[in-house]
């Protein structure tokens, strides 16, 4: 059995007990005087006020182990997004060296990896089953499918080696806590807003970033769940998923050219473009007047759409994410609103909540990262300005 020094117990001889006494001054000489100055608050203090509960947005208490591995793995590298994960996981990582008064090889560390290509599972795999390999103290990863990586879950249990999850949570038993935005609340405020904003009456496009993802799924019911219970006047005409784009460029192909052979429809299908699946729902639903997407990606896929689309469309586009083009298109008028999310904390908490694992001190199952609702009309206000990410 390994025994810790600090929790050895020492006889209570009395030169043991006057060592004791003359630490304790020590210690009380060492307390803060307050000196008539003000803690500057640091920039990124806006992100963090987002997370609740409150516990997951300090560092405070957190008494690592010199050289703690902590292992991030995200959805890709490239993103705004997932910049700004990585961005939050190493502040963290940082405050927590400071905390501790760790240098050199005693740091604390925390490695950001994740595909190259985005939402690419092949590669995810792979990374997890590399970092492993060198036996980190706790693995947070965002699952780009809820239902894999049970194999490499069941091996990280079998070598003490705890997992969190973040942005999207994962259906495996042993998942010490979330961290991500409550996508259900999100969705559903997208959805009131997209509805508002077509008063209530016509067709919807939703597009939705990918069928097995949790945050997808998520998102996608929450909305439809919205405009159904509470909007009896609009439809969601069609539901598109864009990991299925190639499933729907065949069909769309066989519809059109049913004289084709197989050969001059695959051609036909590699030809055809993401927008023009959009166009051709597009025209099979003459009475849409609004598409929502539920990430950056399947957001501006809306947009790029409607710039191929004939002149007289007026579709209002609303979605999840606030990339540079997004912004764009925000300030020239392409979108109405955005549901902005907070990847900054989860990449905070994230690290917080695998510190917490790591000293088993208990952690909630989920922990909330928070949203807000961006316009062009409050887009330039401080307080927005400091959740974008771009």
């Amino acid at each position: 059995m390994k025994i810790f020094g600090k929790n050895r117990w020492i006889a209570p001889t009395i030169a043991a007990m006057a060592i004791l006494g003359v630490v304790g001054c020590a210690k009380e000489e060492k307390k803060p005087t307050f000196t008539g100055e003000i803690t500057k608050e640091p920039e990124y203090q806006t992100n963090l006020n987002e997370i609740s509960p409150t516990v997951y947005s300090e560092v405070q208490g957190l008494d690592l182990e010199p050289g703690t591995y902590i292992s991030i793995i995200g959805k890709d590298e490239s993103s705004a997004f997932w910049k700004s994960v990585k961005k939050g996981a190493e502040q963290a990582a940082d405050d927590l060296n400071k905390e501790l008064g760790y240098t050199g090889s005693d740091k604390i560390k925390v490695l950001y990896n994740a595909p190259i290509k985005e939402e690419n599972i092949d590669e995810q795999v792979n990374i997890l089953d590399e970092e492993l390999a060198r036996y980190p103290d706790v693995v947070g990863i965002a699952s780009i499918d809820e239902d894999a990586y049970t194999v490499q879950f069941d091996l990280a249990t079998e070598n003490g080696i705890p997992v969190i999850a973040l942005d999207s949570g994962n259906k495996y038993s042993g998942i010490q806590c979330t961290v991500k935005t409550d996508n259900q609340d999100a969705a559903r405020t997208g959805a009131y807003k997209l509805a508002d904003a077509i008063e209530r009456d016509g067709e919807i496009l939703l597009i939705v970033h990918d069928s097995k993802s949790e945050t997808g799924k998520e998102r996608a019911s929450s909305f439809q769940a919205e405009i159904e219970e509470n909007y009896p006047n609009i439809q969601i005409a069609e539901t598109i998923y864009c990991d299925q784009m190639d499933t729907l460029k065949k069909e769309i192909i066989e519809e059109r050219n049913a004289m084709l052979s197989d050969e001059e429809r695959g051609t036909a299908v590699e030809e055809m473009s993401d927008e023009e699946v959009i166009l051709y729902y597009l025209e099979k639903y003459p009475e849409v007047k609004g598409i929502f997407g539920t990430n950056d990606v399947a957001t501006q896929l809306g947009v790029s759409a409607l710039r191929d689309a004939e002149e007289g469309i007026e579709v209002k586009v609303m979605g999840f994410d606030s990339g540079k083009a997004q912004i764009q298109s925000l300030k020239n008028g392409e979108i109405e609103g955005l549901v902005v999310q907070n990847p900054f904390a989860i990449g905070y908490a994230s690290v917080t909540a695998a510190a917490r694992t790591v000293l088993e001190v208990g952690n909630e199952a989920v922990v909330s990262t928070g949203y807000t609702w961006v316009t062009k009309e409050n887009l330039d206000s401080e307080s927005i300005q400091k959740m974008i990410y771009q």
